[in-house]
């Protein structure tokens, strides 16, 4: 088998296998509604053990996976239609929705910038840090942007949502939140991606107004990132 034959095969199994992965750990959620085993965690949890397993390194992973980053921008694009049907609410606490969205975004920004300095993190690993609290195709663009390593951001990005979605799930029960405005705001802002997908499974209201959170507050993210690092 040629090089080129090699490579095409592999790209083609890792593809199949990351695809699989997905669907098999996307059924095991749908029987045991639990976040622990949401796909988003498991899925890379399987596949990473598979590449170990297989002593694959991630260039030729991402070789036959790569396609699917760039599947992130159509699916946020695709949220604008739930957003849509919200607009009546969206228009009326448009006030509150922006000042929590400029608030949030401040804050996960600086606060990632103060956790790299607790940590004695510093060059492009920090600028990796920076962008963890944005949803990934704009986590990724600004990562690049400040010279940090938009691969290790994405993992960043999952790790973040993965634990806004846990936490907060628990904090908001403790928490006088009980607005649609407010857990939408408070998902689409902590936990992104992940966030906005438990929001939707809570009140299709909640997670179009998450999900109206995280874009906005996304676009914040970079500009304020990219100011916030060119100040510092």
């Amino acid at each position: 088998m040629s090089a080129d034959s090699s490579a095409l095969a592999q790209a083609a199994f890792w593809c199949l296998a990351t695809l699989a992965g997905y669907a098999l750990c996307n059924a095991i959620y749908r029987r045991h509604r639990h976040t622990w085993l949401s796909p988003v965690l498991l899925a890379p949890v399987l596949l990473i053990g598979l590449t170990l397993l297989l002593r694959t390194p991630y260039s030729s992973y991402l070789s036959g996976t790569g396609w699917l980053l760039t599947m992130l921008g159509p699916a946020t694009a695709a949220m604008a239609l739930p957003i849509y049907r919200e607009r009546v609410l969206i228009r009326r606490c448009w006030p509150l929705l922006l000042v929590t969205i400029v608030i949030g975004s401040v804050t996960a920004v600086l606060g990632a910038w103060l956790l790299a300095s607790l940590l004695q993190i510093d060059g492009a690993v920090a600028r990796s840090l920076i962008p963890r609290s944005i949803t990934t195709p704009f986590a990724m663009e600004l990562s690049a942007r400040i010279g940090g390593i938009p691969a290790l951001t994405a993992v960043l990005v999952i790790i973040t949502g993965l634990f806004g979605a846990l936490v907060g799930e628990r904090l908001l029960a403790w928490l006088p939140a009980e607005a649609r405005l407010a857990r939408g705001c408070a998902y689409g802002m902590a936990a992104h991606g992940v966030g906005v997908a438990r929001a939707y499974e809570l009140d299709p209201r909640i997670g179009a107004i998450a999900g109206l959170t995280m874009i906005i507050a996304g676009v914040g993210n970079v500009l304020v990132g990219v100011l916030v690092w060119k100040l510092l």
